[in-house]
Formats: C-alpha cells, sequence, structure tokens
C-alpha cells in the first residue's frame, strides 16, 4: 500500500471507510478494508447496467424494444411487491405507468437520475443470474445483488470497493461487455447528477454513487485530459458526510503518484 497519507487523512473517521484506488488497468495503488462488505445502496445499479448490455451484446434482447412500464415485480420470496414513488429520486420514469419505454433509456435513467423504478424493470427483463454474471465477469469477490429495490425479503444487496473499482474499471477497459458497449455505459456513467466524486472543472468522471441513511458510497473513472486515468471506490457506512468529496479531491491531487 502507497500514497499513506490518505490513511493520515482518515484519522479520527468513525465508521467504516473502504477505499481503492489505482490507474486503470493496474493493481490499486491504495487501499483500505477494499473487501470489507457495505450495504449496496444504488452503486449496485452498475452492475445492472453491465448485465444489461452483456444480454444485449449476446443477442437475447433488444435495447431500443419497448419494456411494459409496470409497478408490479416478483419477489425473489415468491410474493408480490410494488416501488414507492415517495422513495425514488427520478420522476420521468412514472409518468410513464401504464406504457412503455426502450430498455436503453430506462437504463440511462437509471444511472443519471438513479430511478428505482428503472432499475426494477430492468431486473425483471435480464433477470438477476444476469447480473450476477456481470459481478463475475469484473472479477468481483464479496459483492452480491440478491434482490430488486424495496423487495421486503430479508436479504440485502452488497457491494466491496474492490469489487466496485473492478466493475467500473472493467468498463473503461472495455473487459465486460463488448466494446462499443462499453463505451455507451461509460457515457451514461459520465452523465450521472449526482457527482459524489469531486475533481476540478473539465475532467471528466464516469461514476455511480448511492446513498442510504447512514450509507454512502461512489465509484468512478476519472479521466483527466492528456493524463492516464484512474479509479477511485469508496464505501462509507456510519460516516461523516463530505469524506468521499475529500478523498476524492485528495486523489487527484496524488494521481500523479499512482503506479
Amino acid at each position: 500500500m502507497t500514497l499513506s497519507f490518505l490513511e493520515g487523512a482518515l484519522d479520527g473517521t468513525p465508521g467504516l471507510v473502504s477505499v481503492s484506488l489505482g490507474r486503470l488497468g493496474a493493481p490499486p495503488a491504495y487501499t483500505r478494508s477494499p473487501d470489507a462488505p457495505h450495504y449496496a445502496a444504488s452503486t449496485m445499479k452498475v452492475a445492472v447496467l453491465v448485465a444489461l448490455h452483456r444480454a444485449a451484446d449476446a443477442g437475447l434482447l433488444d435495447l431500443d424494444a419497448p419494456v411494459p412500464v409496470v409497478n408490479d415485480f416478483a419477489s425473489v420470496g415468491g410474493s408480490r411487491y410494488t416501488c414507492d414513488p415517495g422513495y425514488d429520486n427520478e420522476d420521468e420514469v412514472w409518468r410513464r405507468l401504464g406504457s412503455s419505454a426502450p430498455a436503453r433509456w430506462l437504463a440511462r435513467r437509471m444511472i443519471v437520475r438513479s430511478s428505482n423504478l428503472a432499475t426494477n424493470l430492468l431486473i425483471g427483463l435480464i433477470g438477476l443470474p444476469a447480473v450476477a454474471g456481470a459481478w463475475r465477469a469484473a472479477g468481483a469477490t464479496g459483492s452480491v445483488t440478491a434482490r430488486g429495490i424495496e423487495d421486503p425479503v430479508d436479504l440485502d444487496n452488497t457491494v466491496t470497493a474492490a469489487d466496485l473499482a473492478r466493475l467500473l474499471g472493467g468498463i473503461a477497459t472495455g473487459s465486460v461487455a463488448e466494446p462499443a458497449s462499453c463505451t455507451e455505459m461509460l457515457d451514461v456513467l459520465a452523465a450521472q447528477e449526482d457527482l459524489a466524486i469531486e475533481v476540478p472543472g473539465g475532467a471528466r468522471v464516469a461514476q455511480k454513487s448511492g446513498w442510504v441513511t447512514g450509507v454512502r458510497h461512489a465509484a468512478g473513472v476519472v479521466l483527466p485530459a492528456g493524463e492516464p486515468p484512474y479509479v477511485l471506490a469508496v464505501c462509507t457506512t456510519g460516516a461523516p458526510d463530505g469524506v468521499i468529496a475529500r478523498l476524492s479531491r485528495l486523489a487527484w491531487d496524488a494521481r500523479k503518484e499512482l503506479l
């Protein structure tokens, strides 16, 4: 582990903070509890995105074909459940309830505005085994997408910082899907509106954040103009607000030291 000054920046921080930071395609230059499991919040939506594109690459679905927009889902426990619109961050998908929308459009709303309804519709389209396959394709070892959002079954979706770094890095390097699909996914991630990973103006960041009470995560690929890109994943449970922003700024300052 290099870049030990990052550890000092976290001294005295309460809660569990997990970090994976490194150059794209290289082993991480700095880690802190990278394999510790955290409740996934919305970061699991990246694995759904990858699974959707892998299915399209395999000819199993057409991303431009219409998907019925419903609010009725099969629980992994065998019952049915619905999403609460008041628990969602996105209104556009709800406005299409009772009609349809292309899978590609739903995928964008799932990432850019973190739509829970779109997420469940896409999980219903491709299935949870496909999402597990996306994690495996990235080399993940400790992350599980066990259910849809708001499924009342007693199972948690979990992630690790190491796995999120692998998943985002796999998209950026084109190793988890076909190159054109990875380029499209990177563009969608770069359009996410919750900018948890903060870098100076002009630097492109393809990222996904996730949050519930007491939990705040972000993972992304930072693409500085004319410099090597790097991957940063931070998962926090029980930590104060501002940890991700502080670490992302420190990582930016140290980007030329990443080996």
